[in-house]
């Protein structure tokens, strides 16, 4: 299952979408947890939403 199939089921599609805007890593970390996402798959989607912020503030 895919982390959005997974945030969808659980019904913290909102609540994930609202740390992402917010800049709320902590949350964010929090949320996949929760989904039982691995640390490694964590660290590559904090790391891709850091890259494309950077591409949004060019």
């Amino acid at each position: 299952m895919t982390v959005n199939e997974r945030l969808y089921q659980s019904g913290l599609m909102n609540e994930y979408d609202k740390a992402v805007k917010g800049k709320n890593e902590e949350k964010i970390i929090s949320i996949l947890t929760m989904l039982e996402i691995d640390k490694k798959s964590i660290n590559a989607i904090l790391n891709k939403i850091k890259n494309s912020r950077r591409k949004k503030d060019k």
